[in-house]
């Protein structure tokens, strides 16, 4: 089950990806367009009306994902935090509610959904060393956190832009982001494999019956 739910949470982050990478694209190839004179004709035959319905077709479809993704990342960390019950059930330092109000609390969305990542990377390393933290945890953590915040306003700049720079501008903002959402999400796909895969061979270590010596067995 916590292997499916991690395939789950792969896919639902994949496809978010590459819808934004999509997204990404009619985005560039608008703003391509509104580099140029406007072209005439009829308006149903204007191509910037084209990509214009398929940017924010793309757009919607990315907003819908995004809450998927979050939905299923939620799913797959309360199944690792089972895990690690069995684990190092002393080392969760949250409730398991946090695993989804941590995520909309103001402030608390900061670092709480980073607090139990730790806690599960922690339980899944062998008990003399077991240290909260990882390089790839704060890069992907950095990442996350700076594709949710940089230029989140960009969309709505673009509803309001009254001129052809003001909307190139925000499209640039836009285009960013994406970037920034695409690289966070290849980080999150990392870091639940690493985690799944630790966890599950930590949780095999746990359960597994301890070997006497052959001098001692049973009288």
């Amino acid at each position: 089950m916590p292997r499916g739910q991690a395939r789950l949470a792969c896919g639902a982050l994949a496809t978010f990806a590459l819808v934004t990478a999509a997204a990404g694209l009619a985005a560039w190839h608008k703003y391509q367009l509104l580099a140029g004179p406007l072209a005439p004709g009829p308006y149903v035959d204007n191509p910037l009306v084209g990509v214009d319905t398929y940017f924010r077709n793309l757009m919607g479809w990315r907003t819908g994902l995004l809450l998927v993704v979050l939905l299923q990342f939620s799913i797959w960390l309360a199944n690792m935090r089972d895990l690690a019950d069995v684990i190092w059930r002393q080392g969760q330092r949250r409730h398991r509610a946090w695993l989804v109000f941590g995520w909309v609390i103001p402030l608390g969305q900061l670092f709480i959904p980073k607090m139990f990542i730790n806690d599960l990377w922690a339980a899944s390393r062998p008990e003399p060393d077991r240290r909260r933290g990882h390089p790839l945890l704060t890069a992907w953590w950095l990442f996350v956190l700076v594709a949710a915040n940089a230029y989140s306003d960009a969309p709505e700049e673009l509803k309001k832009a009254a001129t052809t720079s003001q909307a190139r501008q925000a499209l640039r903002q836009i285009m960013f982001s994406d970037g920034l959402d695409i690289c966070a999400a290849a980080l999150s796909i990392i870091v639940v494999w690493q985690l799944i895969r630790r966890l599950e061979r930590a949780a095999l270590t746990a359960t597994a019956p301890a070997v006497r010596p052959a001098g001692q067995a049973g009288s």
